[in-house]
């Protein structure tokens, strides 16, 4: 029997969604790991399939850009659709074996996977022919509802993307889009159905152990994540914002970066954040959790080496002197603009961002 590797990697920024998707189809492809299941949730993000319609998008841009909504086009089927918090965002990375070598029995399956989850929680659901999905309620009935959205992606019958479960989700959001291209019906979630909010851990447990049953796969336990964190040093306010960027040396990699650094055994992210600003800087003080914690992976090796991490910020002085650690052999001042432009990893521009509005007071 195949194995099953389910991975619960919380927030997960939507680009580096699509390169988790890459290197673990590249290793499933390579025979270097089993069929593997990506459970995860997405900041705000519109995302197109091969068949989307742009005026499906009936937000204009400048909205989009208040409500800190992304777009993205992707190589899914089906229409436009939004990812977001509360969301359940699940992506099969499978080789299916000859015999469900299928792409119609596929979408079935992955569809079955989600309506036995939905059962658990005595909500009936079902699919309407003519459009994609999991829905409650009938094809003709006035009050038929989207619980969650399939569009996948297979290549010599390895897949890629999945479904989208509305579970927490903010459902206004999906007043941006025509969802799927589908105007007559609307959209519902777990937590409106049932009147409660519903722990995501628990859904994920019971969708992982479907995904099991119907693929016909043994689960097997992940490795974890190695622990990181990042903090952004802030100097000045307002347009005045100062950012430090620290170059890592060549052998390193060569790029601009924040502070990062790993947990040491038994210490805590603030503990490592204030320990890892003082030896790439030198700078002994307090760090700001920015409540941000996002998985990604390292680099493009095979396997995937998945890290989570917890962002920080601090704030120093107009006079302080940075003192580099071994890692890098340049630092920068630079506004924010030019630190977002210059950093690589969405992670970290995201860090920096946090953490301007956090230190803007």
């Amino acid at each position: 029997m195949n194995t099953l590797t389910v991975y619960r990697l919380g927030r997960v920024e939507y680009e580096d969604g699509l390169q988790l998707m890459k290197l673990f189809g590249e290793s499933r492809r390579q025979g270097l790991c089993g069929d593997v299941l990506l459970l995860l949730e997405h900041p705000p993000v519109l995302t197109l399939g091969r068949a989307a319609k742009r005026f499906n998008i009936v937000a204009s841009d400048e909205r989009l850009a208040a409500e800190g909504v992304e777009t993205y086009e992707t190589d899914r089927g089906g229409d436009v659709t939004y990812h977001g918090p509360g969301q359940l965002v699940g992506y099969p990375i499978f080789l299916l074996p000859e015999g469900r070598q299928d792409v119609r029995r596929y979408v079935r399956d992955v569809e079955q996977c989600v309506i036995r989850t939905l059962a658990e929680y005595g909500i009936t659901s079902g699919t309407i022919p003519k459009w994609p999905g999991v829905w409650i309620g009938q094809e003709d009935s006035p009050d038929a509802r989207k619980i969650a959205a399939i569009g996948v992606h297979l290549a010599r019958w390895l897949t890629s993307h999945g479904f989208a479960l509305n579970v927490n989700t903010h459902l206004p959001h999906f007043n941006l889009i025509v969802p799927c291209g589908i105007s007559e019906a609307g959209v519902t979630s777990l937590q409106k159905e049932l009147g409660r909010p519903v722990p995501m851990a628990e859904v994920e447990e019971k969708i992982s152990r479907h995904f099991a049953d119907v693929f016909g796969l043994q689960r097997a336990e992940p490795a974890p994540l190695t622990r990181t964190v990042s903090v952004t040093l802030v100097r000045g306010k307002g347009a005045e914002a100062r950012v430090l960027l620290l170059r890592r040396r060549p052998e390193r990699g060569g790029f601009w970066q924040i502070v990062t650094g790993r947990l040491e055994p038994g210490e805590q992210p603030r503990e490592a954040a204030a320990r890892e600003l003082f030896e790439e800087t030198g700078m002994r003080t307090d760090v700001v959790d920015l409540e941000y914690r996002h998985a990604f992976a390292v680099g493009t090796v095979v396997p995937p080496r998945l890290v989570e991490e917890n962002g920080f910020a601090a704030r120093c002085t107009e006079g302080f002197e940075v003192r580099l650690g071994d890692e890098h052999d340049a630092y920068e001042w630079v506004d924010v603009p030019t630190a977002l432009a210059r950093l690589p990893f969405r992670g970290l521009r995201e860090g920096v961002q946090r953490a301007i509005r956090a230190l803007a007071e």
